[in-house]
């Protein structure tokens, strides 16, 4: 089947939090993540496999930092008690263990951030030799700062936006063969077996796994791709334990990473090819074709599964907002998909909607 689809890039990861102020404010500190691309309070109707059969309240707003990377969805229930994960996620529990966040400098990056805040690893390397250090944030969720140089719009931060996953897979093989058709993470940068990490840090770092680092073949391309720019995936299995599914009868939106975000075009090609593939869409916000809104943004989201049940988002975005009070908006349907959008729209974006940090 040829593939008629984009996928432009990770467009966010979903943080499901117990307190939504609480959890942008710090990473807007940690992170930069201070430009809010949308915001939305209403009621998530088309969820309803992952929502208990019922429609649910929610406020959820898409920060990211211009510095380059994917963006961050905190998502809290308005009108639900949130359920954390009854245990603290070990390496090779079946889910996203970690986002990956981009850092120019992780030496610089660790002394500072070690010095406003206590749950941070020590400073170790990825299995290709590249920095990395774990943070922890107010709820339990980790966070891989990664070391990558590149700049989208320069803002005096150590700090860019995300990047990538850290993903607990059962079976190595089935997840890579999805990640890698579907997704198109389709090389595979090392693949080693053994402690996860020296240091005890994540629960279950010094047992052995095998750990897949996977990069794209083709590099992502597309209108958001210069902000959004290029990323890898990481797959761990457990070989020493017994895996357990971190939303395991919770709902999606309860606290944790409750998805991987992809931007993409053309939605119904790749709705067919990932029918083709035994992966079908599991939600379809708009299966007749309408538009869906997201507060001052509009376009349809899709969710598949990958083998183990992780959720991964699909949004084919149709409007955005650069400045959303004066009426100016970006029609998407009307640009050629493979041309990036200019920087000073992201400028701009930033002029309007910079945030600071909030009473919680």
């Amino acid at each position: 089947m040829k593939n008629d689809f984009l996928i432009s890039g990770i467009q966010q990861v979903g943080v499901g939090t117990e307190n939504f102020r609480r959890t942008w404010n710090w990473i807007i500190g940690m992170f930069g993540a201070d430009v809010r691309i949308l915001e939305d309070d209403t009621v998530a109707e088309r969820m309803l496999p992952y929502t208990g059969g019922k429609p649910q309240k929610r406020h959820a707003c898409i920060a990211v930092n211009l510095q380059g990377g994917g963006g961050f969805e905190i998502w809290q229930f308005s009108e639900r008690r949130p359920v954390p994960c009854p245990f603290r996620p070990s390496v090779g529990d079946l889910g996203i263990l970690a986002a990956k966040v981009k850092c120019r400098d992780v030496a610089a990056f660790h002394r500072e951030i070690s010095a406003k805040w206590k749950d941070v690893s020590p400073v170790e390397a990825l299995p290709d030799g590249t920095p990395c250090f774990y943070v922890r944030d107010l709820y339990g969720n980790l966070f891989q700062l990664v070391e990558r140089k590149d700049i989208y719009i320069e803002q005096n931060l150590l700090t860019g936006g995300v990047i990538g996953a850290v993903i607990g897979v059962g079976d190595m093989d089935a997840a890579m063969r999805f990640y890698g058709r579907i997704l198109g993470f389709d090389r595979v940068l090392s693949d080693t077996t053994g402690p996860f990490s020296p240091d005890a840090f994540i629960p279950g770092a010094q047992k052995k796994c095998r750990r897949v680092v996977l990069g794209r073949t083709v590099p992502f391309t597309g209108a958001y791709t210069g902000l959004l720019g290029q990323s890898t995936l990481e797959l761990v299995q457990g070989l020493e334990m017994t895996p357990r599914k971190m939303y395991e009868g919770r709902f999606w939106g309860d606290p944790g990473f409750i998805q991987l975000c992809f931007d993409v075009k053309n939605m119904n090609a790749l709705k067919a090819f990932c029918a083709a593939e035994g992966h079908p869409f599991t939600v379809d916000s708009c299966p007749e074709g309408e538009r869906f809104d997201m507060g001052e943004a509009s376009g349809r989201f899709c969710y598949i599964e990958d083998p183990d049940g992780t959720l991964i988002e699909l949004v084919e975005t149709e409007k955005i907002p650069v400045v959303g009070k004066l009426g100016w908006y970006i029609d998407m349907t009307r640009r050629d998909p493979q041309k990036s959008l200019p920087k000073f729209l992201f400028r701009m974006m930033g002029l309007v909607s910079r945030q600071k940090i909030q009473d919680e």
